[in-house]
């Protein structure tokens, strides 16, 4: 089916986007295009086993910290190509670049409370999966989830949250509910019916993901962050 694409040039002006490669052009002649630092990862197979293998960096204590300095910043002005999306938790304890010791211009990290796909993030995962053919999605959920414990304390005692942090408690109620009388801890549960749920969401909502998951060149994947030992588990 044809279908239009949204160019990054549409979102910026032309005199904005020719200002920021001159710019990068005057600090460092190289970075006017912009070039994956290592080589590119053309898989789903390969990005999630860059993850985790950074991710069993991270926990073991050998984090190489992969491009982040300056000149890699020089380099990716001018463009980004991030290999892999991250659907996460806005929890300060779950930066995705840390825990799977990723640099600059790797992963395209969206993070709310609850790390809930609501359409303004679905876009955003959209025009991830569009403009630079990331080739794997996480969705990232973590023990101890804030946002999944203040919706089963809404539940239990029938309160409400103050201000909009209702909205997040609506979004995981319908999620959480149904798995609060399973054996097992409560919130342990809830985070990993989450996790399960956001991944069908994005496949099921978003037409533009679907059709490359079905074409072999995109995977949706749930996974678990371990706030104690760092270990990040797949889920789904």
């Amino acid at each position: 089916m044809a279908r239009s694409h949204l160019s990054r040039r549409s979102l910026l002006t032309a005199g904005g986007a020719a200002a920021v490669a001159l710019g990068a052009a005057a600090v460092s002649p190289s970075a006017a295009v912009a070039k994956p630092a290592d080589d590119p990862i053309g898989t789903p197979a390969e990005a999630l086993r860059q993850l985790l293998a950074g991710n069993q960096r991270f926990t073991s204590g050998h984090s190489r910290h992969p491009h982040q300095g300056l000149a890699d910043l020089h380099r990716l002005a001018a463009g980004q190509h991030p290999f892999a999306i991250t659907v996460g938790c806005a929890d300060s304890r779950v930066a995705p670049e840390v825990l799977f010791d990723q640099g600059l211009g790797d992963l395209f990290d969206n993070r709310v409370a609850g790390n809930i796909v609501d359409d303004l993030l679905l876009g955003s995962v959209e025009f991830a999966v569009e403009e630079f053919g990331s080739v794997l999605i996480v969705v990232l959920g973590h023990e101890r989830c804030g946002a999944v414990t203040a919706t089963i304390d809404a539940i239990h005692t029938g309160g409400t949250a103050p201000g909009h942090i209702g909205t997040i408690v609506d979004a995981l109620r319908p999620v959480v509910e149904p798995v609060l009388n399973q054996p097992g801890d409560p919130v342990e549960n809830g985070v990993r019916a989450n996790i399960v749920a956001q991944v069908r969401a994005l496949s099921a909502r978003s037409t533009i993901i679907a059709e490359k998951v079905d074409e072999g060149a995109l995977r949706v994947v749930g996974a678990r962050y371990d706030l104690d030992n760092g270990r990040v588990s797949l889920v789904a």
